[in-house]
């Protein structure tokens, strides 16, 4: 019998077939959220700071989980960028749930953006 975790693995090593025929690599998580962050924000430098991706990992982390309601955005500051409000508090999990918890939303993401 399969598990919840069987089928999230097979569609999270689908997701980096995707990517990997898209961008030539196969992406780790944190490169997906980067990913997904430079897609909510539109933003483009060449060069990118580290405080920037961590900005860009912050954004996305809070846009994939707004589908369950964790986060709303607030609006867009001066640049463009989106602020975000957390509405309620994450579940505590150790790396491996938390890893598990991310690939989960990351997925929704990208089915619900018809990725």
């Amino acid at each position: 019998m399969a598990s919840i975790g069987d089928d999230l693995q097979t569609r999270w090593w689908d997701l980096e077939r995707k990517l990997m025929e898209k961008f030539g690599k196969k992406p780790d998580l944190e490169s997906i959220l980067f990913l997904i962050g430079l897609q909510e924000t539109g933003f483009i430098q060449e060069k990118i700071s580290k405080e920037q991706k961590q900005d860009l990992m912050h954004v996305a982390i809070c846009s994939i989980l707004m589908s369950s309601g964790y986060y709303i955005i607030e609006g867009k500051d001066g640049d463009g960028w989106p602020h975000f409000k957390q509405l309620k508090n994450l579940p505590v999990m150790d790396l491996i749930e938390q890893e598990v918890f991310l690939k989960d939303h990351v997925l929704l993401y990208f089915d619900n953006n018809q990725f």
